[in-house]
C-alpha cells in the first residue's frame, strides 16, 4: 500500500503532522508512506523510520509552480508514483487539485468549497478553533480508520545522528569539571512581524541569566538576522563567553537537535517553537497576535505561554506585519518580569 501524506503549509504545521503519520504507520504496517512538504523543509523529517520518502513542493510564486501547465506536470509525477491513499493535509485548493491529480483511488481532505467536493472522495470537517491542530490532523484518518483504532498525539521527532551529535558536542563544550552547563536559547524573530516580542524584552531575559550563570543562546533564521543583532546589543553581551549567537550557523536539523539540548527555551509563536516542545525541551513562549483557540499552543507540563487580553486578539491566523490597531499591545504588554519568574524557574539559577 502506497500512502501520501500532503502538507505544505509551514514549519510547525509539518512538525505537527508527525502524530497523523505515526498512526497511519501502526495502522498500516508495511506501507509505503510519502510525505510532502514546503521547500526548505525534507532534510528535517528525512530520518524519521515511518516515512520512505519526503518530498519538497515550492509554492512560491515565482517558481511557476502555480501555473495550470506546471500543476498538470506535477500531477503527472505523482499519478506514476501510484498511491493508494491520499491525506490533504493542507487545505488549499491547489492542494486539494493536486490530490485529484495524484490518481489515487482514496483521497481525504478536510470539507469546504467547490474544489474540495470535486477533488476530494472523503471530506472531514476541520473543526477549526475547536480542536488543537494536532487532533484536528487526526480527524482526516475517520475515513480510512476504525473509531477505536490507536491514534498517535505527540509528534515524536527523528533527527539524523550527526545533528545530535553536535548539538551535544555543543554542550559538552561549556562544561565546567563535573558541573554542566545551564543553557537558555532565545529566538527573536518570526515570519510575522506582530508575533515578534520587543527585542529590549529579550535582551533583559539575556542579560538576566547571564548575571545568573546560564549560557544564552541566540538562534534566528534567514532574514531575522537584524533582531537577533538587536537583542544582543541591547543586552550589552556581545563579546561575552555566556553569548552564543548561531544566527544562520545551523541547518535545520541542526536546530532542532540545539533546541533539544537546552534547559529553557524562549520563543515567539514560530515553527521552531514546536521543534523545541516537541523535544519536551521547557519552553516559555510568547503569543501576541495569536490565541490558544486557533490550536497551535504548545503542550506539555513544562511549556508556558504568556499572553496579553485584548478585544483585538487575534487578529489573523498568522498575525499581520504590521499591527491593524498601531499600537501592538499584545506584544508591547507581555511584562518582562513575569517572563524571567518563569525562565528562572526552568533554568534553576
Amino acid at each position: 500500500m502506497r500512502i501520501a501524506v500532503w502538507n505544505t503549509a509551514f514549519l510547525g504545521d509539518a512538525v505537527l503532522t508527525l502524530p497523523l503519520i505515526r498512526t497511519l504507520a501502526e495502522a498500516f504496517p508495511g506501507a509505503e508512506i510519502d510525505f510532502y512538504v514546503r521547500r526548505g523543509f525534507a532534510s528535517l523529517f528525512e530520518a524519521h523510520p515511518a516515512l520512505r520518502a519526503v518530498y519538497e513542493y515550492d509554492k512560491r510564486r515565482l517558481s511557476g509552480n502555480n501555473r495550470l501547465s506546471a500543476l498538470l506536470k506535477m500531477g503527472r509525477v505523482l499519478g506514476g508514483r501510484r498511491y493508494d491513499l491520499w491525506i490533504g493535509a493542507h487545505p488549499s485548493p491547489r492542494s486539494a487539485l493536486l490530490a485529484r491529480l495524484s490518481g489515487a483511488s482514496v483521497r481525504v481532505g478536510y470539507a469546504g468549497g467547490l474544489v474540495s467536493a470535486l477533488c476530494y472522495n472523503r471530506r472531514v470537517s476541520r473543526r477549526f478553533r475547536e480542536l488543537h491542530e494536532i487532533e484536528r490532523l487526526l480527524e482526516l484518518l475517520n475515513p480510512v480508520l476504525p473509531p477505536d483504532a490507536p491514534r498517535e498525539h505527540w509528534p515524536e521527532l527523528v533527527l539524523p545522528p550527526a545533528a545530535i551529535e553536535k548539538a551535544e558536542a555543543f554542550r559538552d563544550s561549556l562544561r565546567r569539571g563535573d558541573q554542566p552547563p545551564v543553557l537558555l536559547g532565545l529566538h527573536p524573530g518570526s515570519v510575522w512581524g506582530t508575533k515578534r516580542w520587543l527585542p529590549s524584552g529579550f535582551a533583559e531575559i539575556a542579560r538576566r541569566a547571564a548575571a545568573s550563570g546560564a549560557h544564552v543562546v541566540v538562534f534566528a533564521g534567514p532574514g531575522e538576522e537584524g533582531v537577533a543583532r538587536d537583542v544582543i546589543a541591547l543586552s550589552e553581551l556581545k563579546g561575552s563567553p555566556l553569548l552564543h549567537d548561531l544566527s544562520c550557523a545551523l541547518t535545520l536539523p541542526e536546530l532542532a537537535a540545539y533546541l533539544g539540548v537546552l534547559d529553557c527555551y524562549v520563543s515567539n509563536d514560530s515553527g521552531p517553537m514546536h521543534l523545541a516542545w516537541a523535544q519536551r525541551t521547557p519552553v516559555t513562549a510568547l503569543f501576541g497576535p495569536t490565541v490558544r483557540e486557533l490550536g497551535f499552543f504548545p503542550r506539555g507540563d513544562s511549556a508556558k505561554v504568556f499572553e496579553v487580553s485584548l478585544d483585538c486578539r487575534p487578529c489573523g491566523l498568522h498575525g499581520p506585519h504590521h499591527c491593524p490597531k498601531g499600537h501592538h499591545r499584545c506584544m508591547v504588554g507581555i511584562d518582562v518580569e513575569a517572563v524571567w519568574r518563569d525562565v528562572k524557574g526552568k533554568l534553576g539559577v
